[in-house]
């Protein structure tokens, strides 16, 4: 923070989400803070808000000198956006970049003077680490639903920020099946998701702390203990984790902790095997 803005150079148009104001606006201007909305990163510089999103193949790469980055043509490369910050007394010209792999285009980018007017934003549900989620209301957003404990925790319109790594996370230590129905979890089992949600995000903010933006995908995957480990161990009991494929995603789990011993059928809309 307290670093102006050069300029920003956006060279895939499609992830710049917002005409009004232009991005050229952020020029000149100082970012002042940095927050976060879910999965939205909100850099607020001078009034004005950066919001970036990097969906599923985003990321966010910190340069410590941009001086001799060449210009890109848009469709050339995973380049997204370049943000270029007023020169150090050295000369250098630090700043980030925003790529995105493969050819599902997701990675947004908004200038907004308020970000609540961000249409991601405005639907968010309560963050889980916030002061005001209590196992009493996220009773109130999974209790009466007759959707699979899995699909609510990554409705970032239920609860924001989780996804589908979390998710997996969070079932496995609360010990419960990822098709559960919300509106047969018990008081008690409430109880234990809302203290799985709250430890789990707590234990990977901490272990993410002080890390730079190139480290933590790496601690992300190190500090997992089912999602992404199929065919591993578990940890906790040493059953094989297994695996539920859908179209655009999977979910890990491990059956003994969390179904029983039964695996689950590997389509869409699964049941538990009878």
């Amino acid at each position: 923070m307290g670093r102006a803005v050069q300029r920003v150079e956006v060279v895939a148009f499609q992830a710049l989400k917002t005409v009004d104001p232009p991005v050229t606006a952020l020029g000149g201007l100082t970012v002042t803070g940095v927050s976060r909305h879910g999965k939205f990163i909100d850099l607020d510089i001078d009034g004005l808000h950066l919001v970036i999103h990097l969906a599923r193949a985003g990321w966010l790469r910190w340069r410590d000198d941009l001086s001799g980055a060449k210009p890109v043509r848009p469709g050339k490369g995973p380049l997204a956006v370049r943000v270029r910050l007023a020169p150090d007394d050295d000369g250098a010209e630090p700043g980030f970049e925003l790529t995105e792999a493969g050819t599902q285009k997701r990675l947004a980018v908004y200038v907004a003077a308020d970000p609540a007017s961000v249409p991601g934003i405005a639907r968010l549900g309560p963050d889980p680490l916030g002061g005001d989620f209590t196992p009493e209301r996220l009773g109130g957003l999974v209790g009466g639903s007759r959707t699979q404990i899995k699909g609510l925790l990554r409705d970032q319109s239920v609860i924001a920020g989780i996804g589908n790594a979390y998710s997996d996370e969070v079932l496995h230590a609360a010990k419960m099946s990822p098709f559960k129905v919300g509106a047969t979890l018990t008081d008690a089992q409430i109880a234990g998701l809302y203290e799985a949600i709250v430890t789990t995000l707590r234990e990977a903010v901490e272990r993410s702390r002080g890390l730079a933006a190139k480290d933590l995908k790496g601690e992300k995957k190190s500090g997992l203990r089912v999602h992404g480990r199929t065919g591993e161990k578990c940890g906790v009991c040493g059953d094989v984790i297994r695996e539920v494929s859908f179209a655009d995603s999977s979910l890990q789990y491990c059956p003994t902790c969390q179904t029983g011993g039964k695996p689950l059928a590997d389509r869409r809309l699964s049941r538990l095997l009878k």
